[in-house]
């Protein structure tokens, strides 16, 4: 028997530790993911805060995946998507004054963290089959369709914000690389061990 109320909390858990991630990433100043650096970009450019352009792609998103799967769009992922938006102001807001790494090796551990974290959280969420993120559900959108892995998936939704970032002047540095190169596989690498992990624990014996 699954147990809703514990299958939420770690849904939330997920979001948070995603987001406590992300904020990580962009506190670092080593560069974010591509779509966060599209984020940030649109933040410094045009104005509102980092959660809130997270909420307004994910608007966007949701209409092409409703062109993609040729379904409804689900709604329900803009729920997700403004939790995320809003533990990312919250955290920027919580850690900014307190996580300010200067020295190179500052910069790197915090980012690595960021980057593991982002990994873990994004894999709890995904597996308590609540409605994902816009982006993550873009991601296995393209892993249908293109018949590959998550890591192949990822890359390429990647490489496409990563023009976008560019053009709107996003923070995109040596970070930018690894979470390219590396974050897909991250995800992957988490997948199998906490499903596992939140299979023994949201399950009992009926």
């Amino acid at each position: 028997m699954k147990k809703p109320y514990a299958n939420f909390a770690f849904f939330l858990l997920g979001i948070m530790g995603l987001a406590l991630g992300i904020s990580l990433t962009i506190l670092s100043d080593l560069g974010t993911s591509p779509f966060d650096a599209v984020l940030v970009g649109l933040s410094i450019k045009v104005g509102l805060t980092v959660g809130s352009w997270e909420v307004l792609l994910a608007v966007l998103m949701i209409g092409c995946h409703s062109l993609l799967t040729r379904h409804r769009p689900e709604l329900l992922g803009l729920v997700t998507a403004v939790i995320t938006g809003v533990g990312i102001d919250l955290w920027l807001f919580l850690l900014g004054s307190v996580v300010t790494p200067e020295i190179w090796s500052a910069k790197a551990i915090c980012f690595i963290f960021g980057l593991v974290l982002i990994g873990a959280g994004t894999a709890t969420y995904l597996l308590t089959n609540f409605a994902p993120i816009p982006i993550d559900r873009l991601t296995l959108i393209i892993k249908d369709l293109t018949r590959t892995d998550l890591f192949v998936s990822r890359t390429l939704i990647y490489l496409g914000f990563l023009i976008v970032a560019f053009l709107v002047g996003g923070p995109i540095g040596i970070g930018t690389v690894l979470t390219v190169c590396f974050r897909g596989w991250i995800l992957n690498f988490f997948m199998k061990p906490i499903g596992k992990a939140l299979n023994a624990t949201l399950h009992t014996e009926s």
